[in-house]
Parts: C-alpha cells; structure tokens; sequence
C-alpha cells in the first residue's frame, strides 16, 4: 500500500481513472439477482470484506510512507469470482479509509495493486486450469491457489517499486539490487495463507468456491464392470 503524498498528483489521478472503469465493469457483471436471492452468497461476501478488512488491518507501515501486508484476494476471486471479488476489495478499502488508515486520494492506485491486479493474475491462472480440464484435485489447489498468489505478489511488489520509480518522488534505497532475496520472503507467505485457504474450501465447502467444478475433482470415476451377475 501506497501513501498519496509519495506519488504525484498526475499519478493519482490516473489511478482513479484506471480503477474507476473496473469498479463500474464489475457493478455490471456482477450476479445480483442471484445475490439478493442467495443468503448464503450474501453472508459469504461480507463476511470476506471484513476478513479483507482485518487481514489489511494487520501491516507494517514504514515512515516512508509505504505499508507491506498481506494481500488475500486470490483465495477471494476464486471463492466470490471476480466481480464481486472487486466489489469485496473496494469495500475493505472504503472500512480502511473510513479509520483513517490509507489515504482517499490513492485509493486508485492501492486499488490496481491489491485489487485489479490480484483478481486479474488469479482469473488467468484458473482460466488456464479450467482450458486444460485436469481431473487431479492438486492441480487446482496448486495452480489455481498457490501458484496465483505467489506470482500475484511478485507482480504487485514490482509494479508498485516500477511506479515509485517512474514518479520519482521516493528515493530508492542503495540496497535495491539485493531486494529479490526479500521478495521470496513475501511471495511464500502469501502462497501458502491462500493456498491453506483454497484447500481448506475445497475440503469442507466446496459448494462456496464459484470457480470450482466440483464434478469434475471430487466425483468418483466411472467404471464398467460389465453387467450385473
């Protein structure tokens, strides 16, 4: 997470603009019917804006002005799929602008980088997993959890140093050429918190996971034993 005072005023604005389209396509897509018709989707999604909420809540903030937390939006667009996965993302940063924690003016670009560029990483991986219909459970708690999450955070570290950079408003550390060493320090944590969520879903309530084929992984296979004696 970005502070607002670290980017330019150009930046800040083609954050917004970049973020708003997303927000308004997701509006669009999302299931609304079958949300105010489903209890159970509408207590899973604001039950995983508050876990968003609290997972952001837990950070370290540097007096730079930069905050590392953990992000949790793959295991969130593979249970809600990705509008309402923006839509749950958006809220967690409305409650953490609403204490005060990150600042208004940078909702757009936290938005690309713990938002749109989450959901975007998890999407293409499980649009990959479900192309090449597997038949193996761990290929989709793999490559649909841990994989995505790992490579989601390497994208946001790197895309948000490629922004500070651009701006030119932050000086860069010295010690920048040694920091791939620190983002495996990052990328397996947030692998593995995504990862435990994924398997735990897929094991007690697959039914919540809206990108699971559940015909597919946990029916037994069908085999012809020839007639009945």
């Amino acid at each position: 997470m970005i502070s607002a005072h670290l980017l330019s005023s150009d930046t800040l604005w083609l954050g917004w603009l970049a973020y708003l389209p997303f927000i308004i396509w997701a509006i669009w897509r999302a299931p609304w019917i079958e949300l105010f018709s489903d209890f159970r989707r509408q207590h899973l999604l604001f039950g995983t804006v508050l876990v968003l909420f609290l997972l952001w809540l837990v950070r370290r903030d540097f007096a730079s002005g930069l905050s590392l937390h953990f992000i949790g939006m793959t295991a969130v667009t593979l249970l809600l799929d990705w509008p309402l996965a923006i839509l749950a993302g958006l809220l967690a940063q409305l409650g953490l602008i609403a204490i005060g924690r990150p600042d208004l003016a940078a909702l757009g670009i936290n938005g690309i980088l713990l938002v749109l560029i989450p959901v975007a990483v998890t999407e293409a991986c499980a649009s990959l997993v479900e192309r090449a219909q597997p038949n193996n459970l761990f290929v989709y708690i793999f490559f649909s959890g841990f994989f995505p999450a790992a490579l989601t955070a390497l994208c946001c570290i790197l895309a948000g140093l490629g922004l500070l950079w651009l701006d030119g408003l932050y000086p860069m550390p010295p010690w920048l050429e040694d920091f791939a060493g620190y983002i495996w320090l990052v990328m397996f944590p947030e692998a593995f918190i995504n990862g435990m969520a994924v398997t735990a879903l897929v094991v007690f309530c697959p039914d919540w996971l809206e990108t699971f084929n559940r015909g597919r992984y946990l029916s037994a296979p069908w085999k012809d034993d020839g007639p009945p004696q």
